[in-house]
C-alpha cells in the first residue's frame, strides 16, 4: 500500500526551520527568532480571563457548526464599524483557524481540475492546499514591477481561471492592495466570472496611511478568509472565519458540519472577549512598527536593493542574491554559526525562491535589533 497521491504536496519549509531552530535550544543554544510567522504576545487579557471563566463555569461542549451566535455577530459589526459595509452574522462562519477557512472555500467554490490562481511569492499552503483537492493552482510570477502584486494584465496572460487568491497585507511581502489596484482586480474578474477569495488575516497591522479596505467593499460575490492568529495574537487558540457568499452559505455549512463539526469551543469565547481588546492590541502594532526600520535599515546595510513594500503585516522579503549564496545555505549557516533562524523563500517561490528570504519582526525590539546587527556583521566580515 502506498500514500494517496493527493498527499504527495510539498512541505511547509519554515516548520522545518522552527524545528531546526528549537532542536538547537534544545541543545542549549541561542537563537533568536527572525522566521516565525506568528506575534511573539499572549492572546489579549481580556482573552485569557474570558477563558479561564470558561473552564470553570461552562461544560465546553460542541457549538453550531456556523459558532457561536454572539461571536459571529460581533464579527458581523465589526465590518460595520471598520468598512462601512453590512454583513449579515448568518454569511459569517467561524473556522478552525484560517487554514480550516481555505479548506471550507476552496471545496465550496471549486471543482477537481478548476484553475485558481495564485501569486509568487505567495503563502506556500495555498497552491499546497489547492493541489491536495485536486484544484490546479496556477502559480503567477510577481515582482517589483507589480509590487509584487497580482494585476489583471497577469491574469490575463494564464488563460480561463475559475478563481484567484489575493492577501492584503500578504505573507511574505507585507504587500498592500490599494483601493485601485483591488477594484481593478476585482472589476476583472467579474468580467471574466472568476470568484476571488481574499486573504485579510493581516488587516490591523499595517504601517501606511494608505487604507487597506475588505474585499466586501467591492465584491459581494467572492470570500474572504480571517484569523484572530496575527492581529489579534491567538495563534495556537486556532480560531478564524470566513464571510461567505449568497450561495455558499450552505455548503460551507455542510462541509463543516462534516470535517470540523465546530471550531474549538474555548477559544471562540476567548475570540469574542478579544474583539474589545483593540488597545492591547493596538501596542503590539506599535513595536512592529517600531521593529521594521530596524529590519529595513539592517538589509539595506547587508546590500539587499530588492525588498518588498512591507507596508503590513510583520515581514520583510529581501533579494539575497548577490551575497553568492542560496537563501537555504545562508539560512543554515546563519543559524549554525550566528543563532538567527532567518527563512528561505523557498517556501514562498517555487521559482526564484533561493534568491530571496523573508524575516519576520514579530519579536521583541531587542532581540530584532541583535539579530540584525549580527547578520550585518556577518555580511561585512565576509
Amino acid at each position: 500500500m502506498a500514500a494517496s497521491r493527493r498527499s504527495q504536496i510539498d512541505p511547509f519549509h519554515v516548520m522545518e526551520v522552527m524545528r531546526a531552530a528549537e532542536e538547537r535550544v534544545m541543545a542549549g543554544g541561542e537563537v533568536l527568532h527572525l522566521e516565525v510567522g506568528q506575534p511573539s504576545t499572549p492572546a489579549p487579557a481580556a482573552a485569557i480571563e474570558a477563558a479561564k471563566q470558561a473552564l470553570d463555569a461552562e461544560r465546553l461542549g460542541y457549538t453550531p457548526a456556523k459558532g457561536i451566535p454572539r461571536l459571529r455577530e460581533r464579527i458581523a459589526r465589526r465590518y460595520a464599524d471598520r468598512h462601512g459595509v453590512e454583513v449579515s452574522p448568518d454569511h459569517v462562519i467561524v473556522t478552525v483557524g484560517a487554514s480550516g477557512g481555505f479548506s471550507l472555500a476552496f471545496l465550496s467554490a471549486f471543482d477537481v481540475g478548476d484553475r485558481v490562481a495564485v501569486s509568487a511569492p505567495g503563502y506556500p499552503c495555498y497552491r499546497n492546499v489547492l493541489e491536495a483537492f485536486g484544484i490546479e493552482a496556477v502559480v503567477i510570477p510577481v515582482d517589483a514591477s507589480t509590487r509584487f502584486n497580482l494585476t489583471p494584465a497577469l491574469l490575463a496572460e494564464h488563460g480561463p481561471l475559475d478563481g484567484v487568491l489575493v492577501a492584503s497585507p500578504a505573507n511574505p511581502t507585507g504587500t498592500i492592495l490599494t483601493p485601485r489596484e483591488l477594484e481593478a482586480l476585482v472589476g476583472h474578474c467579474s468580467a471574466h466570472g472568476i470568484r476571488v477569495i481574499a486573504d485579510e488575516i493581516y488587516h490591523g497591522i499595517t504601517f501606511t496611511d494608505q487604507p487597506v479596505q475588505s474585499l466586501l467593499e467591492h465584491d459581494r460575490s467572492g470570500i474572504v478568509l480571517q484569523s484572530f492568529s496575527k492581529y489579534w495574537s491567538m495563534t495556537g487558540w486556532r480560531v478564524g472565519w470566513v464571510v461567505a457568499p449568497d450561495d455558499l452559505v450552505q455548503p460551507m455549512e455542510r462541509l463543516k458540519q462534516n470535517l470540523f463539526i465546530s471550531a474549538p469551543t474555548i477559544g471562540q469565547v476567548a475570540a469574542l472577549a478579544a474583539l474589545d481588546a483593540d488597545e492591547e492590541l493596538e501596542a503590539n502594532v506599535a513595536r512592529y512598527a517600531a521593529n521594521r526600520p530596524v529590519v529595513l535599515g539592517g538589509l539595506a546595510a547587508m546590500g539587499c536593493t530588492t525588498v518588498a513594500p512591507a507596508d503590513g503585516a510583520f515581514y520583510a522579503y529581501a533579494d539575497i542574491s548577490h551575497l553568492g549564496r542560496t537563501a537555504s545555505s545562508l539560512c543554515e549557516t546563519w543559524l549554525d554559526d550566528l543563532g538567527v533562524a532567518v527563512t528561505p523563500g523557498i517556501d514562498f517561490d517555487p521559482l526564484h525562491g533561493e534568491d530571496f528570504i523573508r524575516i519576520s519582526f514579530s519579536e521583541s525590539t531587542e532581540d530584532v535589533t541583535e539579530a540584525m546587527r549580527r547578520l550585518v556583521g556577518w555580511v561585512g566580515d565576509r
